[in-house]
């Protein structure tokens, strides 16, 4: 089992809110986090057709018969009638003495069941987590003894059970895509036909970390507009891609320029462009643009959970130039490259001029060589990814 960082997050939740929702992907390891962080909760499976026609018939009588014991509720969505009851639950302990923190833990990926009770019926009575596939320093302390860990983990990616399989990670991947293609994707209401989203997620994944184009990629998939559109925002609402959008000053035209585009899990992108073995990545027109992707999603999954508030964002000039991840914490601004080779000085002069630009106190440079953390230039400082896996700016 993984000691997942989320835990101390969970547990700052838990004494501020009366209920608390972890929604993610399905496997990423929501029900072992929650029976983590509180070991003393009844684990409640609604996704159990007798569990379920019980809590359907009545569940403020379920909620009761566990009065004073926490719960943890899984795939909440599959009740809908729940959200109601909870609210009614939670409002009738508010002031008493012996009134628990975090009771209710509530279990689920972004279904607009679930969404939709979450903000109807418990608005300011939920405090929420995104969970994330497992972060390298997570994976590390699994396996301790194993040189240079976070190679095994940038191929296969971060959910658990393609973590666990090494070099079988890509039949896990299959059975997930198929699963998550075929079922989740039409209990969200996305009446697509599985070839098609199948090809989109091969064409975004050989697309990764480029700027979105919608308009090209449905003249390419001979569909219309719309219907990528509505696909690509299915696969970011179920934390399959990830939207970086670019800094600007003006905050409108953040939300107008063409975002970059990520497939979040490298294991799922590294399946979609058939590459299974260290080998083959290594050779990979692919592998800056993954490399890319993996520290980019390493560091954001851990700045998410020590300060929540912190926005993401890239930097492009007209003239070409590139700052692969802003991270603004609103008082303060940092910038950083990410590079699959060793860094170079002329690398990071072109990084320290675009600083003022960014309004970025500093810049980093994260890259694969072994060498201690040093100073590249006056503003600019570069460390390897293997000295980082613990490492916020």
């Amino acid at each position: 089992m993984y000691r997942r960082l989320a835990v101390d997050r969970l547990h700052s939740l838990a004494a501020r809110f009366p209920a608390l929702l972890i929604l993610g992907a399905r496997q990423v390891g929501k029900t072992t986090l929650a029976r983590q962080a509180f070991a003393g909760h009844v684990y409640v499976d609604l996704e159990d057709p007798r569990t379920r026609e019980a809590w359907t018939e009545d569940p403020r009588f379920q909620l009761d018969s566990h009065a004073g014991r926490g719960l943890i509720l899984d795939e909440a969505q599959a009740v809908p009638e729940i959200f109601s009851a909870l609210r009614g639950a939670i409002d009738a302990e508010r002031g008493a003495v012996d009134a628990q923190s975090g009771r209710f833990v509530i279990l689920g990926s972004a279904q607009p069941a679930l969404v939709r009770g979450i903000s109807e019926s418990l608005a300011g009575r939920v405090g929420m987590l995104e969970l994330d596939p497992l972060v390298v320093s997570e994976t590390a302390a699994a396996d301790p003894d194993v040189p240079r860990r976070w190679h095994r983990h940038w191929l296969c990616g971060g959910f658990p059970d393609a973590w666990a399989a090494g070099p079988n990670f890509r039949d896990w991947q299959e059975a997930y895509l198929r699963a998550y293609i075929e079922r989740d994707l039409p209990q969200l209401g996305i009446a697509a036909e599985p070839l098609l989203a199948r090809r989109l997620l091969t064409m975004l994944a050989h697309q990764q970390g480029g700027l979105l184009n919608i308009s090209n990629l449905a003249a390419a998939l001979g569909v219309g507009h719309a219907k990528v559109a509505r696909l690509i925002d299915a696969f970011e609402a179920t934390f399959i891609v990830r939207r970086l959008t670019p800094w600007f000053r003006n905050v409108g035209k953040r939300l107008t320029k063409a975002p970059k585009l990520y497939l979040r899990d490298s294991g799922v992108l590294h399946h979609l462009l058939d590459i299974g073995d260290p080998d083959q990545l290594a050779a990979h027109p692919i592998r800056g643009a993954s490399w890319e992707g993996f520290v980019l999603e390493d560091l954001l999954r851990r700045e998410r959970l020590a300060h929540p508030q912190t926005q993401f964002h890239f930097w492009r000039t007209a003239a070409g130039g590139e700052i692969d991840l802003l991270v603004d914490r609103g008082e303060r601004r940092h910038a950083i490259e990410i590079k699959a080779g060793r860094a170079s000085p002329r690398q990071a002069r072109h990084l320290g001029d675009m600083l003022a630009d960014a309004d970025a106190a500093e810049g980093w440079i994260v890259d694969q060589d072994r060498a201690p953390p040093c100073a590249l230039n006056p503003a600019v400082r570069r460390r390897g990814f293997g000295d980082s896996v613990d490492w916020l700016p």
